[in-house]
């Protein structure tokens, strides 16, 4: 008897050891709470020569990355405990029924004032991928920013073979100043920003950037080995081209949602957008330069950082002697290359999460989006085009923030006078829109400032076409969406016009998005539904266009039933 109970015993045993070493996302599991604690103070790094105090989370910069899955509860406990009022952005979470989480200052919120603290709490629904957070007060995302890595349901697998190794490469713009006086210098002078001095990857400008060779971003790989890399573009003001040196890329999901394999050579990002791509170690063992430069839309005559950062890829095995290749970067002003990108990305049709286009529209905007000027107050000094201050707007109305309330504040307790109902859903005139003569009627130029937004009833389809304009000259302008993911129905150069460009409208496996780069002198047309109660916020992600009014909002109602009313705010909620 005692050796088949002793090998019975052993079976058992086996059985049990076999158990407790299976992955995880072999079998399902109930959604979890991710709980994190934000510390926001001062941290002195040292870059380009620089010993500069700056604002971080948890003395790391970039912030902490926080990982977690669909389904998800995430709660963030933020305490402030740096100079600056604070306010944190979940870039890309839905917010359903959570909109007090959402975080633009003065839209869902009042700031984190110093020595305060508020907990971000929200569920994590029907997305899967790559999003970030950053702050939402001022310039501070220039320093306060991470990814946000949400990954399938456990039991869930990606819509792809599982890479290797994930890896998040977060594309930033770096200033030997404070940024928060480089802002303010700007909005007080009327003129442009000082533009920034460098553009990091993971923190770390590379070896092209004086005093920087031994600040340069490593990523140590094995041959024949893929490799999700999560892209972030978490530049303040640029967007960015990203290459590496002799090998191609498969895109799988932009923005937290997947689109059909698209392999490419090079990547572009506007500020606030991701880009997951699969990246396979083919090449001949040694080391390889990663670098990203900016793409630069804007007129030659316009003041830009045009430096090149770069990290490198050494495969296991290369010889320390090895001198990397540098990959081919697109020209500055390479809007072919920037346009093919944007425009050959497709959703992965009855992919996870995927949903079709509504196809009954219930509220239809055209809306221009551009520069403009303000006028100098008296006894004043300005720096702007023609003694005037910089401005911009849509539909002619410049977006001002409420200073008393917030927003959403005033929608939940029906508070009067923080905002008006009155933004326009067309232009007030017609014009030549991209027409650089335009810049001969002064008039057009000085929108009015106010609080002026749309209110949406619950689950209505809007259909959004932006217009960029040539004020003081034409710009590719990243929206980007608060509070919902849109279709990208059709974009293109020059007027929109709706004889011929109806015609292009892809309403089969459009591209899914919440951050779009309207083209240079173009337009584009995007759909989504309003399923959400709130106020939600819809900016240019160009910073230094969010703060001269490139804004505006929409204020969705509650719907019918508790399950689509907002809650109340949480106790905690700061007051202004």
């Amino acid at each position: 008897m005692g050796r088949p109970v002793f090998l019975l015993a052993c079976a058992l045993l086996l059985l049990l050891v076999a158990s407790t070493a299976a992955s995880p996302d072999q079998y399902s599991s109930p959604p979890t709470i991710v709980e994190h604690t934000f510390y926001v103070q001062n941290l002195i790094v040292n870059r380009l020569c620089n010993r500069r105090v700056i604002t971080a989370v948890n003395g790391s910069f970039p912030g902490p990355t926080i990982r977690v899955r669909e389904g998800d509860t995430l709660v963030v406990h933020v305490f402030n405990k740096s100079p600056y009022n604070l306010t944190i952005h979940w870039h890309g979470v839905f917010q359903k029924l959570s909109a007090w989480a959402d975080g633009p200052n003065m839209v869902t919120q009042c700031p984190i004032r110093p020595g305060s603290k508020y907990t971000y709490k929200f569920k994590i629904i029907k997305q899967e991928g790559t999003l970030w957070w950053h702050a939402h007060v001022s310039w501070l995302r220039a320093t306060v920013y991470g990814a946000l890595i949400i990954r399938p349901r456990a039991g869930t697998t990606y819509p792809f073979p599982k890479p290797y190794r994930e890896v998040p490469i977060l594309l930033g713009e770096w200033w030997n100043a404070n940024v928060i006086d480089v802002e303010n210098q700007a909005l007080a002078t009327g003129g442009p920003p000082n533009i920034s001095d460098a553009y990091t990857i993971n923190g770390r400008p590379g070896n092209l950037y004086p005093c920087s060779k031994k600040q340069m971003y490593k990523l140590k790989v094995k041959p024949g080995k893929t490799y999700l890399l999560r892209i972030i573009n978490a530049a303040l003001n640029n967007q960015l081209f990203y290459k590496i040196a002799n090998h191609k890329m498969t895109v799988v999901a932009v923005d937290a949602s997947y689109t059909k394999p698209y392999v490419t050579d090079v990547v572009v990002t506007s500020p606030g957008q991701t880009v997951d791509v699969l990246l396979t170690t083919d090449q001949p063992i040694g080391s390889y330069y990663m670098a990203a430069r900016p793409y630069i839309s804007v007129a030659a005559n316009v003041s830009s950082d045009n430096t090149t950062t770069r990290g490198v890829i050494v495969y296991d095995g290369a010889p320390p002697s090895s001198k990397p290749p540098m990959p081919a970067l697109p020209a500055l002003n390479d809007t072919p290359t920037a346009n093919k990108f944007y425009t050959n990305l497709t959703a992965l049709v009855n992919g996870p999460h995927w949903y079709p286009v509504p196809r009954n529209v219930d509220y239809n905007m055209f809306v221009t989006i551009g520069l403009g000027l303000e006028a100098c107050p008296a006894n004043t000094t300005c720096q702007g085009p023609n003694g005037n201050k910089l401005s911009a707007s849509m539909n002619n109305e410049s977006f001002v923030l409420p200073t008393g309330l917030s927003m959403l504040q005033a929608f939940f307790f029906n508070v009067g006078g923080v905002y008006t109902t009155d933004f326009p859903a067309n232009p007030p005139i017609q014009f030549d829109y991209t027409n650089a003569s335009i810049n001969n009627n002064l008039p057009l130029f000085f929108a009015p400032k106010g609080t002026k937004v749309t209110r949406l009833k619950y689950n209505s389809t809007v259909e959004l076409i932006f217009q960029n304009t040539a004020f003081l000259g034409v710009e590719n302008h990243p929206m980007h969406l608060h509070g919902f993911n849109f279709h990208v129905l059709a974009q293109g150069f020059g007027n929109y016009n709706p004889a011929t460009d109806r015609r292009k409208l892809n309403l089969i496996n459009p591209q899914i998005r919440n951050t779009i780069g309207v083209p240079v002198g173009g337009w584009a047309v995007i759909r989504f539904k309003a399923n959400n109660p709130g106020v939600w916020l819809i900016h240019c992600h160009l910073d230094v266009h969010l703060s001269l009014g490139l804004a505006t909002a929409f204020v969705v109602e509650n719907g019918p039933t508790p399950e689509t009313t907002l809650p109340p705010p949480p106790a905690d909620l700061p007051q202004c």
